[in-house]
């Protein structure tokens, strides 16, 4: 018996074609047009979804990414349409906030922006200056490796008395069987039963990032995850890949096909690496608290509470102050939460440019 509809279809599509990569399988759950998990019409954030993202818990987040698009405007001399592209862009709430921000703060800006929320797949309307990505690249569809006497070995779904399940082989491709050699990992050396995921989507999606960009543009790119010799490690046996159902965790990929996201950390070397062979250069690589701080978020928090939250302080005694006082913690516990290195904070932001300059 099958537990979604999709996943009916996954028995089917095996049965017919034999094993799936778990690249494969993991494309199907996600992004299959009638059942995926992103394609279908459950809210997928929230206390209604499975999980929040930073633009849910505060404005002030799109704040500082506007900016950062200011600056990178400033760079590339003030370009009208200055075009945004967001690639993943969700229900659109960080486009609202960048925006709002722009509007308020610098109108200049607010004026040339042009600002495109788009899908993955989905073509944007000229040559981005910048395109921003946000929690995109995790959710792209991943092969799984493990390592068995001394060998690489790939992870595969196939069916097993009526159940999907796992069954390792030989590497689908010799980009999968290259692919932790390429990066410096010395998997030969960390034992039987040792897991990492090989995401060659993102190898692609920065190909096509570097074809499409301006000349001089810039690429903005924050995710969780790290580079390679931090990721993959000794320590970290059975890999980053996570699914997340009703904002609750496991590591049952299989079950649930189509309601239940997965994701996996970032390879930002790998970013890094195809990005320079593409014609992009490394402008910084951080992490989203020291971003954040750089961009004034906590200077934020202080004009805020002096502007709107006053009350709180001068008076706290009445209901008026109390309400204040409630809104102003729950602004600063949104912020701790941004900022958190063992979270939020400790996400990695990326910044890429285009090595040809405008003219």
């Amino acid at each position: 018996m099958n537990d979604t509809p999709l996943e009916a279809l996954i028995h089917d599509r095996v049965r017919a074609a034999g094993a799936l990569t778990f690249a494969e399988y993991m494309d199907l759950a996600l992004y299959h047009p009638q059942f995926g998990y992103y394609t279908a019409g459950k809210p997928k954030v929230g206390w209604a979804g499975d999980f929040f993202t930073s633009p849910h818990l505060t404005a002030l987040f799109g704040a500082c990414i506007a900016r950062q698009l200011a600056q990178m405007w400033e760079k590339l001399a003030r370009p009208h349409p200055f075009r945004v592209v967001e690639q993943g862009a969700g229900q659109g709430l960080l486009a609202a906030q960048v925006q709002t921000f722009a509007r308020e703060h610098a109108p200049a800006l607010a004026e040339a922006l042009a600002y495109q929320a788009v899908d993955v797949g989905q073509p944007p309307v000229g040559a981005p200056h910048v395109l921003l990505s946000n929690e995109l690249i995790d959710a792209f569809p991943v092969h799984l490796v493990e390592t068995r006497g001394g060998r690489l070995y790939e992870i595969f779904v196939v069916e097993r008395d009526g159940r999907l399940a796992e069954q390792p082989d030989e590497p689908s491709s010799e980009e999968v069987a290259r692919y932790l050699d390429r990066f410096k990992v010395p998997w030969r050396g960390f034992g039987d039963g040792w897991r990492a995921e090989v995401n060659l989507r993102a190898l692609e999606w920065m190909r096509g990032v570097a074809a499409r960009l301006a000349p001089g543009g810039f690429v903005l790119t924050i995710d969780y995850g790290d580079l390679a010799r931090k990721l993959y490690t000794r320590q970290r046996r059975r890999g980053t890949l996570l699914c997340y159902f009703h904002h609750m965790t496991n590591e049952e990929p299989l079950a649930r096909p189509g309601r239940q996201d997965m994701t996996a950390h970032v390879n930002f070397s790998a970013l890094i690496e195809e990005g320079r062979r593409v014609g992009l250069r490394r402008s910084r690589f951080t992490t989203q608290r020291e971003f954040l701080l750089g961009w004034g978020i906590s200077e934020d928090v202080e004009a805020l509470r002096r502007s709107q939250f006053d009350a709180a302080e001068t008076a706290r005694h009445t209901d008026q102050g109390q309400a204040a006082l409630l809104r102003l913690v729950s602004l600063r516990n949104a912020v701790s939460a941004l900022l958190d290195p063992g979270g939020l904070g400790g996400f990695r932001v990326l910044i890429q440019h285009h090595s040809k300059k405008p003219r």
